[in-house]
């Protein structure tokens, strides 16, 4: 079984944890709630203020799926301990916008982002996902989920990745763009 997995995740005040039938995993806290569905290979028992992950043994895996079944218990810790800080905190990933005329506005449900194109992009913004532009080159993605959320700024840089030379478009705050030098006659 994975290292991270064999210490107990505690859980911390305000947040509620429901396990039901170890099938699935229901977490409440304070901005919301989550549910996500176990693996089989996996057990899960709720004690007091933390949760215990094991290898469930009554499953025995195929001879393909022993090394997957070792592995899930980490990811499952792992994927767990961000839902209890998801419904307490929640996640936000910041985006910025380098470029003349690069800017982008929230609408409601929709972003209308300016990327030099000949046309507007118009991006929906998913359930559970709020977007703001507190300037008009910065944008704040903010949700529960961690998935959702590196998955939706992901899918927003992916509009106008930065490119090497000038170092223009979408990327993330604290992201590093390596610049290549131009080409000389």
């Amino acid at each position: 079984m994975s290292r991270i997995a064999s210490r107990p995740v505690t859980i911390p005040s305000g947040v509620t944890v429901t396990l039901k039938n170890n099938q699935s995993i229901e977490v409440k806290g304070p901005k919301g709630q989550l549910t996500f569905s176990i693996n089989p290979f996996v057990l899960l028992t709720v004690e007091n203020d933390s949760i215990c992950i094991a290898r469930n043994e009554a499953v025995k895996p195929k001879k393909e799926q022993r090394h997957m079944a070792l592995s899930i218990c980490g990811t499952t810790c792992a994927l767990i301990r961000n839902m209890l800080i998801g419904v307490q905190q929640g996640f936000e990933k910041r985006l910025q916008l380098v470029g003349v005329g690069y800017r982008a506005q929230s609408q409601g449900n929709i972003l209308n982002l300016t990327l030099g194109y000949s046309h507007p992009v118009n991006f929906v913004v998913p359930e559970g996902i709020s977007i703001e532009t507190p300037e008009q080159t910065v944008i704040v993605v903010k949700g529960l989920d961690k998935q959702l959320v590196g998955q939706v700024a992901a899918n927003i840089r992916g509009y106008r990745p930065p490119e090497p030379y000038k170092g223009k478009g979408v990327r993330y705050t604290d992201e590093v763009v390596r610049r290549k030098e131009s080409k000389k006659k």
